[in-house]
This record gives C-alpha cells, sequence and structure tokens, in this order.
C-alpha cells in the first residue's frame, strides 16, 4: 500500500476510512496531492476526479443526497476553497453530509505574499455545522478534530469543514503508516419521549388540520400513516411534487388548488392546526396564505430543525415525521368535520379546469410538461433544475414510482445538472433531469467528468433566456429587461453534447416533442440530450392566463 508521507494526511485518511467515509470526490491540485494520493492508491476508498470545484462540490451532494451517509470533497488551497461555497450552503439548508477536506499552506504562509493562499479557516462560518482547523503536525487534538467533523456531519446531517495545512515536499510517500490515529464513536443520543396528551387533545377536537409535505425522501412514510391521513375527514393533506409522498386524495398541486382563493376560501380552508414535516416548500402562494391566515398552532416535525416559515410555529416535535405519527395516529380519534370534502370537491373541480386548460393551448414550457411527464420511465429518478422548470413540475402529477429531487435548499440554479450527475453514478437509478436552458448552460462544467452513467438523459427546456423573470412582477419590454434579468440569448445545447459524448435530439411543437421521447427515453450506449425549444414571448401569458382559468 503507498501511503502519503505527511503524518496529518495519513490521520485524515485513516479515520475517513475508519468512520465509512469512503466516497471522495477530488478537485485536482498540487497542494492537496498528499490526500489525493492517499485517497486514490487505497483500494478501500471510492475516488472521483471533477476539475471544476463548484461542480464537484455538487456532485459529491448529489451522491450524498442518494447515499444517505458523508461524501467528501477534497480540494487544493486558495480559491478553490470558495469555489465549494454555494454547495455547502445546500447543503446546510438541505441537511446533507458532506465533508470538505481543503488543503491549505502552513499557518506561518498566510498574509505573506504567498501564491494561492487566502485566510482558508472558518471561510464557511454561517453556513457550515463544524469546522475543524487542524495543527500541521498529527497529533491526539488533531484527531479529535477530525472525528468530531465526521460525527457532526452525520448526526446533524450537514457540511462540515477540514482545514489541513501541508508543507512541501508534498508528493513523498511511503509503505508504511507513520502514525496510529484515534477513532471515536458517533454517539447517537436516544430521543426524548414527551408526554402527548396536550396535542392529542387539539387534533382530537380540531376540524380543520392541515398536513403540509415539503422537500421528503422517497419511502420514509409508511403505508398505515398515509392510510389514517387520508382517511381523516378533518385533514388535508397537501404535498409538493417534491415530497415523494402520494396518494389519491392528497393535494399534490398547491398553486392549482389556492391561487384563484378569495377571501371566503381562505378563511374557509385556513386550518386551525397545521403539521408540516420535510425540507424547503416551493409554493410561495401558500406561505402567503398561511402568514396572512395563520393557524392557532403550528407543529413542525424534524429531528434537527424547526423554522417558523408562516409566523405561527408552535410546537417542535424532534422525531422524523414517521415515527411521530406512528406513535401520535393511534392515540387520536377522527373527529366529524367536511374539511377534507370541501377540499376534495374543489381538487376534482380544479382537475377538470386544469384539463380543459392544457387541450386549448399552443405549444409552451407549459405543454411540454404535460407532454414529458407521462413519458417518464418506472422505477426512475427525476433531478429537477430550479427557477421554471421546478414551478411547471408542481402543477403536474408524477408517476408514483418516480422519485423526485431538487435542490430547494438555497433554491440555486447553479448546480443542478452537477447534483444530478452525482446523484445518477450514487444511486445507480435511470436518472433524468429536466433543467431550463440558463441553468443548463450555467452549470454546464457538470458534463466534465468520466462517470456520468449511459442511461443519464437531460431534457433542457429552451425558451431562449430565464423565463422566470417573464413571470415575476415587473416584467417590462425593455432592452433592460432582456439583457440583464431574462438573458437573452441563442445559444443551444448542440455542441456542449457533441463535446461531451451525448447523443443529441431536438423537438419544436407537441407531436415532434411525443415523437422524439418515444427513442430517448429508451437507454441506449451513451447518455442523451433531448432540447426542447419553446416560445419566448408566449409562455408567460399562458402560465398566468391558466390560473385565470382554473375558476
Amino acid at each position: 500500500m503507498i501511503y502519503p508521507k505527511i503524518p496529518l494526511a495519513q490521520s485524515i485518511l485513516e479515520i475517513c476510512l475508519a468512520k465509512g467515509v469512503t466516497d471522495i470526490v477530488i478537485s485536482p491540485g498540487s497542494r492537496n496531492a498528499p490526500l489525493t494520493i492517499g485517497f486514490a492508491n487505497n483500494p478501500n476508498f471510492n475516488c472521483y476526479s471533477v476539475a471544476d470545484e463548484r461542480s464537484a462540490a455538487f456532485f459529491a451532494l448529489g451522491m450524498a443526497q442518494q447515499l444517505k451517509k458523508p461524501v467528501a470533497v477534497v480540494c487544493t488551497s486558495g480559491s478553490a476553497l470558495l469555489n465549494y461555497y454555494p454547495a455547502v450552503a445546500e447543503a446546510f439548508y438541505s441537511q446533507i453530509p458532506l465533508i470538505v477536506i481543503s488543503a491549505d499552506r502552513p499557518h506561518d504562509k498566510i498574509d505573506i505574499g504567498d501564491g494561492q493562499t487566502i485566510r482558508q479557516e472558518n471561510v464557511y462560518a454561517n453556513h457550515i455545522a463544524y469546522t475543524a482547523n487542524l495543527l500541521e503536525d498529527a497529533s491526539t487534538e488533531n484527531d479529535r478534530l477530525i472525528n468530531e467533523a465526521i460525527n457532526i456531519a452525520v448526526l446533524q446531517k450537514g457540511p462540515v469543514h477540514i482545514n489541513a495545512p501541508f508543507e512541501e515536499p508534498l508528493y513523498e510517500t511511503v509503505t508504511a503508516l507513520s502514525v496510529q490515529s484515534q477513532v471515536f464513536d458517533t454517539i447517537v443520543e436516544e430521543p426524548f419521549k414527551e408526554d402527548l396528551t396536550l396535542y392529542i387533545d387539539k387534533w382530537n377536537t380540531a376540524k380543520k388540520k392541515l398536513v403540509l409535505v415539503g422537500v421528503n425522501d422517497p419511502n420514509t412514510i409508511d403505508a398505515g400513516v398515509i392510510e389514517h391521513l387520508a382517511k381523516d375527514p378533518s385533514v388535508v393533506v397537501m404535498v409538493e411534487t417534491t415530497s415523494n409522498l402520494h396518494h389519491e386524495t392528497f393535494l399534490n398541486s398547491i398553486d392549482t388548488i389556492i391561487t384563484p382563493f378569495t377571501v371566503e376560501n381562505f378563511e374557509a380552508y385556513s386550518p386551525e392546526i397545521l403539521v408540516t414535516f420535510g425540507g424547503m416548500v416551493v409554493s410561495k402562494r401558500v406561505k402567503a396564505w398561511l402568514r396572512k391566515y395563520k393557524p392557532t398552532d403550528h407543529w413542525h416535525i424534524d429531528t434537527l430543525r424547526a423554522y417558523d416559515t408562516f409566523g405561527a410555529l408552535t410546537k417542535h416535535f424532534e422525531e422524523d415525521a414517521n415515527t411521530f405519527f406512528s406513535d401520535f395516529l393511534p392515540k387520536t380519534i377522527m373527529v366529524e368535520s367536511g374539511y377534507n370534502q370541501m377540499a376534495q370537491e374543489l381538487n376534482a373541480f380544479r382537475k377538470i379546469k386544469h384539463d380543459e386548460y392544457l387541450a386549448t393551448i399552443p405549444f409552451s414550457d407549459f405543454k411540454a410538461f404535460e407532454v414529458i411527464l407521462p413519458a417518464l420511465n418506472e422505477n426512475s429518478q427525476l433531478q429537477i433544475s430550479n427557477s421554471s422548470a421546478i414551478r411547471y413540475l408542481q402543477l403536474f402529477n408524477v408517476k408514483d414510482s418516480v422519485e423526485v429531487f431538487c435542490n430547494r435548499g438555497t433554491s440555486g440554479i447553479d448546480g443542478s445538472s452537477s447534483t444530478a450527475v452525482g446523484a445518477a453514478v450514487a444511486s445507480g437509478k435511470e436518472t433524468l433531469l429536466i433543467t431550463g436552458d440558463i441553468s443548463f448552460l450555467y452549470d454546464s462544467n457538470a458534463l466534465w467528468n468520466n462517470y456520468i452513467p449511459k442511461d443519464f438523459k437531460i431534457i433542457v427546456i429552451n425558451n431562449g433566456g430565464g423565463g422566470i423573470f417573464r413571470i415575476l412582477p415587473g416584467h417590462a419590454e425593455t432592452p433592460v429587461f432582456n439583457t440583464y434579468f431574462e438573458t437573452a440569448h441563442n445559444l443551444t445545447a448542440e455542441h456542449l453534447a457533441k463535446m461531451y459524448g451525448f447523443s443529441y435530439d431536438t423537438a419544436r411543437d407537441e407531436n415532434g416533442l411525443t415523437t422524439a421521447l418515444e427513442t430517448f427515453m429508451q437507454n441506449g450506449t451513451q447518455p442523451k440530450i433531448l432540447e426542447v425549444f419553446t416560445p419566448m414571448l408566449e409562455n408567460d401569458k399562458i402560465l398566468l392566463q391558466y390560473f385565470k382559468e382554473l375558476t
């Protein structure tokens, strides 16, 4: 076995291995050579080389998203570390265990004019679960810091930063370890079991209970819990597409339901008790509704944190949602109420209006999603980019067997493609990314690696710019808007597809898209890109008119 000669690098490697951190994404560089040599020469580690640091960090985040365990991303000193920051922030807000290991110059080389040197210690201070600023020499204290960082990444499901100073020479190797690193177990505390009597009493007397589910991993809620919630006449369940939660009675297109609400509707549907679980919620409309018409009680269920999203938070249950409901619901009774029935009738009415409107519109972003989603392969994974794409997705049903993921922690477009590639690599599942043109172009270095599976597919909805800005208030057809907001362009994915070894096809109308999807959704010998061109000047009008047609 080949090891780096530097003892500190040996300590990091050995503790990572002992604690099961075996997936390592390496951004090539020189100062991190001791780590690269150690990781890449040890067959117990699965190593990936991704040159662009921003892409590398999102690639690692996508892997950790799927593996549900820490993935490490390793870089050289200097600005390389700063390029990890968008993914670090996403991991922080999405509760994904990401371990950043940065090589650094020794402390006496900082701020004296040495090249490729910045102040790396505590650089992620506002968006990190833990920072381990190591000393240059291997020591018990360094071992403790490395252990603590990895333990916190696991327990708090968040990003941690290990900053390791290395002095030259960097490339020397040995065939035997010179250190014996200490490994400390991750201690998982048993959750506190509190008396639920007060909350059971409130539940049993409330006739309007709303359960709202944001980003949620697939297959985490038992069928019995789902059925109990679905059958309770006093409970309405609103789920976002990213909730991966399915039942025929659940309201899965929130904006379709509530956008046409009158004041009387808002008051009629406003809950006495709001129960939330899962991550970030996409719908701005549901946030505005529940902030104005506040529930008497808002309970959030999460093992780690509870955001007061609606300014009404009264209780944080520090458990996973399935454990909570499995314990709580059998102790409750179903009270007579017309709340759920009222919601079901409205949902059925909205679906009729939805279908009627979709049958009348020309080819557009909206129509493209209507055609694409039924064509998704069963038991596949859908990664969706932010801005327009995730909002259109929220207006449709997605097959129950399709898992849906989106970077909703910070809601940025910067790493959607890289995350999707990392997720595809880690999950081994057939993965489709649906992305807008700006998001795709912004993260095109996601395709610059050697690990993209042959069944990986990308659909680029190309409407010639940032279509989201045409939907938002303030849109005006001016040179300023077109240049600085929409960033209008005439670019396509064709040459990128050729350069990175993707097959490439296009669609420009409904029939063309339907035909293209028949071939596109089949797996072949190379990954695929299907670019769907939609009319820039019509998309916003078609979408905004949709909400007017729902009444």
